[in-house]
């Protein structure tokens, strides 16, 4: 197995990427301390030298929380897991980084996706207003293409510390599109630790499973550089599925994904629409209970659903075949809806801010 953080295809094998790539699991310890629905439900499953930011965290030091979307599209609910991440550390009290990447976007995708640089920009306004209307402030992110000179300057030093070699064998390719969006996402992990910025210190970056190429060759560039910079962390979430099987939620793929931007009725045609464990018959279901453990709809819940216990109810009376899968979707539409609803208004209200974050 390969992990390509291009890719829309969902790791599925955890326990292989643990043992091929050195990932380390989550604790149960850590877990229950950290008190997050990401963590207490164990979606958060992996690190890479977590322990080091989880100590300045029980001593109340500052640390680095740095993440970052490519504006190459709309946010949906797989975003919304890493802004989710990113909120629960700015309120661990981290010095925050949060990037809007419109040049790697650009340059990383093909042009039947973003045609241009300004598109990219585009998609940049609407990601901030989703950002912002999520609990974000200006003051906690940046636009790739607005950053001052200094990091360019080392976005392009870093790109004297990776060998064409050890690009190839990470990522099994040399594509120059995403060779320069690699060097700024690399920039965008570290830079915090320059002296310009916040100075050496522990950061954490949440991403996917697929993702760890990017946090492997971060940490091999560390340690080639005069800077005498801590390894960067990282943790891992379980990829969110999409609505239907075989593939995380992706929004190169529109009917598997929830948008922010949905209207409450596309939303809840989606969800009424996804794949459930539910039988083949209500006879059935009632008779053996349905099967929560490979439901989209469920999963859908676990990573946004707030109220543990409603949760808990959810998967117990599915196991039980006490609820069939058409009135749990629409339990699930409630709180979908009335979210959205509720975003969107705020979303509005931040637009002119977003167009001010990414134009100046």
């Amino acid at each position: 197995m390969s992990l390509n953080p291009w890719s829309s295809d969902a790791v599925t094998d955890y326990d292989y990427v643990f043992k091929e790539f050195g990932l380390s699991k989550f604790s149960e310890k850590i877990s229950k301390e950290l008190d997050h629905l990401l963590f207490r439900r164990g979606i958060v499953i992996a690190h890479r030298d977590f322990q080091r930011v989880f100590d300045r965290i029980a001593l109340k030091k500052p640390f680095i929380n740095i993440t970052g979307i490519a504006s190459s599209g709309h946010y949906h609910f797989g975003h919304k897991v890493d802004l989710d991440l990113f909120i629960f550390f700015k309120k661990c009290g981290a010095r925050n980084y949060f990037s809007i990447s419109d040049i790697d976007a650009y340059t990383s995708r093909p042009d039947d996706k973003v045609s241009s640089l300004d598109d990219s920009k585009q998609f940049a306004v609407d990601n901030v207003a989703d950002a912002l209307a999520l609990g974000l402030s200006p003051k906690d992110m940046y636009v790739q293409s607005n950053k001052e000179t200094r990091f360019y300057e080392f976005a392009f030093e870093l790109s004297k510390k990776i060998t064409h070699s050890t690009f190839k064998a990470i990522y099994g390719h040399i594509d120059l599109g995403k060779v320069s969006a690699n060097l700024l996402q690399y920039a965008d992990i570290m830079h915090g630790q320059l002296k310009e910025y916040e100075g050496s210190m522990p950061s954490i970056t949440g991403i996917g499973l697929d993702q760890d190429p990017h946090a492997r060759a971060t940490r091999d560039v560390a340690r080639r550089l005069p800077y005498n910079l801590e390894l960067p962390s990282f943790i891992y979430f379980r990829h969110q599925s999409g609505l239907q099987e075989g593939s995380k939620m992706s929004a190169s793929q529109p009917n598997t994904a929830i948008f922010l931007s949905d209207s409450p009725k596309a939303a809840s045609k989606k969800i009424m629409g996804c794949f459930t464990g539910g039988r083949e018959t209500a006879e059935k279901q009632k008779k053996l209970g349905g099967r929560p453990e490979i439901c989209k709809k469920y999963e859908l819940d676990l990573f946004h659903l707030e109220d543990d216990k409603k949760l808990k109810d959810i998967h117990d009376k599915c196991k039980a075949g006490e609820r069939l899968c058409g009135q749990c979707k629409q339990l699930t539409c409630e709180y979908v809806c009335k979210f959205l609803e509720s975003h969107q208004k705020k979303k509005k209200k931040n637009m002119k801010k977003a167009e001010k974050v990414v134009f100046g």
